[in-house]
C-alpha cells in the first residue's frame, strides 16, 4: 500500500438514541450519533417499536382522530334524520 493516500482509520464511540453505546473503527472524525442500533431495532429484538421521525406518527394519529370524529358526527346526523323521518 502506498503511504499517505489512505484515510485514518481510528476508533470512535457510537451512541444510539436508546442510550446504547459501543466502540468501532471508522474513517469518520469524532463520535457518531445514530437513531437506531442493533439493541433497539425490531429485526434484532423481535419487539415492534415505532420510530417517530419529526413527529410524523403523532401528526398522523391526530389527523386520523379528526377523520374519526367527522365520521361519528355524520353518522349521528344521519341517525337523527332517520329517527325524525320515522316519527312522521
Amino acid at each position: 500500500m502506498k503511504a499517505g493516500i489512505h484515510p485514518a482509520y481510528d476508533e470512535v464511540n457510537v451512541t444510539c438514541a436508546c442510550g446504547s453505546t459501543f466502540r468501532t473503527r471508522s474513517t469518520h472524525k469524532g463520535d457518531l450519533r445514530v437513531e437506531i442500533c442493533s439493541a433497539c431495532h425490531p429485526f434484532f429484538t423481535g419487539r415492534q417499536k415505532l420510530v417517530d421521525t419529526e413527529g410524523r406518527v403523532d401528526r398522523f394519529q391526530k389527523k386520523f382522530a379528526k377523520a374519526r370524529e367527522m365520521q361519528a358526527q355524520k353518522k349521528a346526523a344521519s341517525d337523527a334524520k332517520a329517527a325524525a323521518k320515522a316519527r312522521v
